[in-house]
């Protein structure tokens, strides 16, 4: 059970840095870092922008301060596209847009579980939130895709038990809500520790399919 929980930690942490990089590359800046709660997701955790103490200038974060016109116009007139071609500035917009668009949907589909499976600890839904989005664009069949979403936080569970309990999941209508509901209604009401390791997988099987199916609903 320690070495499950910290490969989870890790793959949190992990996501939590690459997010944080991300900020701080957005922020433009070597003067400031962002920080937060690395066990949270962005919208929950406190959020703190710090000033680094070996930097020279301060950046304005009010935009309406009158002498944030001059620090922007300083910014601008140092920045230059001139030595770049146009096929490499498209390519690099595209890259950047498209991790802003990964990093919205990942944070976005994690707040999403957090307030619909509240009995299920956070760290476990953003494992299943981060396979969910490797999966939905594979070929493989929707069992497979759930077993691959839950073999992170279930890794006692053989692949061939797993596939059984998701059968029920799999095999209803694409964005069968009813399926998932009696999933769930079969499953105590209980907190999660207090679950049997079949009560366990079942719920994980239907965040999963849940998961699957709003990220499919995201991209039409």
């Amino acid at each position: 059970m320690a070495s499950e929980a910290s490969r989870l930690n890790v793959g949190v942490n992990l996501q939590a840095q690459v997010e944080q990089d991300l900020a701080n590359a957005l922020l433009h800046s070597d003067e400031v870092i962002l920080r937060w709660n690395p066990t949270e997701s962005v919208e929950t955790a406190e959020i703190e922008v710090v000033e680094m103490p070996q930097g020279k200038i301060s950046y304005p974060w009010n935009p309406a301060d009158p002498n944030a016109d001059a620090f922007f116009t300083e910014l601008e007139q140092g920045f230059s596209l001139d030595d770049w071609q146009e096929g490499e500035m498209v390519a690099r917009s595209q890259s950047f847009f498209s991790q802003l668009d990964q990093l919205w949907v990942a944070t976005s589909l994690r707040s999403s579980l957090a307030q619909k499976f509240t009995a299920m600890p956070q760290t476990l839904l953003n494992a299943i939130a981060h396979q969910a989005q490797q999966v939905v664009a594979a070929s493989n069949s929707l069992a497979d895709q759930l077993v691959q979403c839950v073999q992170e936080v279930l890794p006692t569970w053989a692949d061939e038990d797993l596939q059984v309990l998701a059968r029920p999941l799999a095999y209803a209508m694409r964005d069968d809500a009813n399926a998932i509901d009696a999933t769930l209604d079969s499953i105590r009401p209980v907190a999660w520790h207090d679950l049997s390791e079949t009560e366990q997988a079942k719920m994980s099987l239907a965040v999963a399919r849940w998961a699957i199916d709003k990220l499919s609903q995201d991209c039409q």
